[in-house]
């Protein structure tokens, strides 16, 4: 078990979520072994009829034997479908779990919610990534220590065959839900059928996928080195003077992919994707701008300015946060994302607070949350041409504040979504698709 994530300074209680199933039990009795404080919570959807029973029964007996705090919530669950047509079964339990959670840990002033995913969770993340098309960030799995979700992870190291072997070494019962035998959702397909599969095909495959998610993070890390290395010593130059950085033109343009250097060399000062593939390929004299920088196309060199102009937008690069497709709950909860399962319907998106891409968008490069910049333009669904961004907030009469509230998604540069305000014309769901994520903002 690893302990990212959970400050040994910090003495305030961990919240366990606890569903009574063998790997959130095994997570609740190790931290408790490891001396963490701990309070539980537990969801009744009431979808099994007794057998949700049984396991609310079931955790309150065990919380009162190990003298852990216990806090149980009932849920209707097609009540909450619906007041959001379209949404399934399997969307509407993670929405209400998690946003349940969230205020849990506000409210008790718990530490981040701790989830009993395993490594056997995280390989099947692995391929539902992998096959719904996805970058370097989606093929190494999800994160032991989510800070904006507020989730910790401390058993992805861990495998399935370990957490129920712990369990028998301590006597330890637990309860089994019926639905994981069931092959209606993806993950259940790939955990009951695809993965025994490879396993009967490959010797030792799980390690080695687990092996290959492991190299390939520590390829994304050396990358965001070396680009850093790369502006440093070879294309980029400082002047102390001036606080501004000079990043050699004809090098650039060398390179195998210039727009794409050029945006990881300047992602940080705030420019995106296309200005960056716009800049590479502008005529001298051009000029670009940031939240509070200038880029000028030089016949040498591409100058990038730090701006004094204080009627700029104040958002930084530091308030960019990289979406984690592997994640349900991001932006400290409010924004969830989940795998279309359903064929997809109009109905289930309003285009504001609720919307839908194909899985192209999971193929981007980078796709990020920030705030509004000057400058920004989009194309809202429905509309021809693009529009200011500063345009809309005119016609939703948004006051100086709420522009600055404001969270936009930007993929590879291009505004994909002004959240809880419009959708953009990109990798729109065709009816009846499966192939699409569903987002949700709150």
């Amino acid at each position: 078990m690893t302990t990212a994530g959970l400050s040994a300074d910090d003495k305030s209680p961990l919240l366990v979520a606890l569903s009574g199933g063998a790997d959130s039990v095994a997570l609740l009795r190790a931290l408790l072994e490891l001396g963490y404080d701990c309070v539980a919570a537990h969801c009744n959807f009431h979808l099994r009829g007794d057998e949700s029973m049984r396991d609310e029964r079931f955790v309150r007996d065990l919380c009162q034997r190990l003298g852990v705090e216990l806090h149980v919530q009932d849920f209707d669950v097609e009540a909450y479908k619906r007041t959001r047509r379209g949404v399934s079964t399997e969307m509407a339990c993670r929405s209400l779990r998690y946003d349940w959670f969230y205020e849990l840990t506000m409210a008790l002033k718990c530490r981040p919610v701790a989830v009993a995913h395993h490594a056997d969770d995280n390989l099947e993340t692995f391929f539902l990534n992998l096959l719904r098309g996805t970058g370097i960030n989606g093929l190494v799995g999800m994160r032991t220590y989510d800070r904006w979700a507020r989730i910790v992870r401390p058993m992805l190291g861990v495998t399935r065959g370990q957490v129920l072997q712990y369990l028998h070494d301590i006597g330890q019962d637990y309860v089994t839900d019926s639905t994981n035998l069931q092959n209606d959702y993806r993950r259940n397909r790939l955990r009951n059928v695809v993965l025994p599969a490879i396993d009967r095909e490959f010797d030792n495959a799980r390690q080695r996928i687990a092996d290959t998610m492991r190299h390939l993070d520590d390829e994304r890390e050396l990358l965001d080195y070396l680009v850093a290395r790369i502006e440093e010593d070879d294309v980029g130059f400082y002047d102390e003077d001036t606080g501004d950085w000079c990043y050699c033109r004809q090098k650039l343009l060398e390179a195998p992919k210039p727009g794409m250097m050029l945006y990881a060399l300047l992602r940080r000062s705030g420019f995106n994707r296309t200005q960056c593939d716009q800049a590479v390929k502008a005529s001298v004299g051009a000029r670009f701008s940031s939240s509070s920088c200038t880029l000028i196309v030089e016949r040498k060199s591409f100058l990038v300015q730090q701006d004094t102009d204080t009627s700029k937008s104040s958002s930084s690069s530091d308030d960019e946060i990289e979406i984690d497709w592997g994640m349900e709950r991001q932006l400290d909860g409010r924004l969830a994302t989940v795998d279309g399962g359903e064929p997809f319907a109009p109905s289930m998106v309003d285009g504001k607070r609720r919307v839908a891409f194909n899985n192209c968008i999971m193929s981007c490069s980078r796709v990020v949350l920030r705030h509004w910049r000057k400058g920004d333009r989009f194309k809202p669904f429905g509309m021809k041409g693009t529009k200011l961004v500063s345009d809309l907030f005119v016609d939703l009469k948004f006051t100086a504040e709420q522009k600055k509230a404001v969270w936009l998604m930007e993929a590879d540069g291009e505004i994909v979504w002004v959240l809880g305000a419009r959708a953009a014309q990109a990798f729109v769901v065709e009816p009846g698709s499966t192939d699409y994520v569903l987002l949700t903002y709150s």
